[in-house]
């Protein structure tokens, strides 16, 4: 998850849900694509997210496309 829409090289906006922090403080989702340099050097299914301040990033994700 990301608040920042400037990292997104593909990118479609989404006009429904939220994301429920830890402190259940909500979220608006705004969209979701793909972040990084190229298509090639990228993560995928990241979510925009309204007023998000730090980036959230799943070490999860990264392990499956092999970083």
């Amino acid at each position: 998850m990301t608040g920042d829409a400037s990292k997104f090289i593909d990118f479609t906006p989404k006009r429904s849900g939220h994301v429920t922090y830890g402190d259940n403080n909500r979220g608006k989702i705004l969209g979701i694509g793909k972040i990084g340099t190229n298509f090639s050097t990228s993560v995928e299914n990241v979510l925009l997210v309204e007023g998000l301040k730090h980036s959230q990033l799943s070490v999860s994700q990264l392990c499956d496309k092999g970083f």
